[in-house]
């Protein structure tokens, strides 16, 4: 898969700082360089807590390269927003989907995924897995 055409990941949470951190260390993990882009659509417009259409909207268009957008969530109203957005049909790029996966482990694995060329299958179910990741 060329560099221009790779899957793009938008990273959804209810603040800013959150969406952005884990955004710096998910391209960290794939080796800092990679061509791969991440967006952090984290909080409201007016820079508090909570989640914003218009965020995700924009991040989702500036990391759309033509081979589908990957979406994480970290929970409640963020899912909500983005399942709203798909459903209204035209908010965000062709190919969008919402991943069901972990926010931290699953972005990091969407990010390695994408970097190494894969397609949006590929990355949803590399996120997807990130559910089975064992700590004990």
């Amino acid at each position: 898969m060329s560099d221009d055409k790779v899957v793009g990941i938008v990273l959804v949470s209810h603040s800013a700082e959150v969406a952005a951190s884990v955004a710096e260390l998910a391209k960290g993990l794939a080796g800092g360089g990679t061509s791969v882009p991440v967006a952090p659509a984290g909080g409201t417009e007016a820079g508090g807590l909570g989640t914003s259409a218009e965020l995700i909207a924009a991040a989702a268009a500036s990391v759309d390269r033509g081979a589908g957008v990957a979406v994480l969530t970290d929970l409640g109203s963020a899912v909500l927003t983005v399942k709203a957005l798909l459903a209204e049909g035209d908010e965000l790029p062709p190919d969008t989907r919402l991943l069901d996966a972990p926010f931290v482990e699953g972005a990091v694995a969407a990010v390695v995924t994408a970097a190494a060329g894969a397609d949006l299958s590929a990355v949803e179910t590399a996120a997807a897995e990130a559910y089975t990741y064992r700590k004990a």
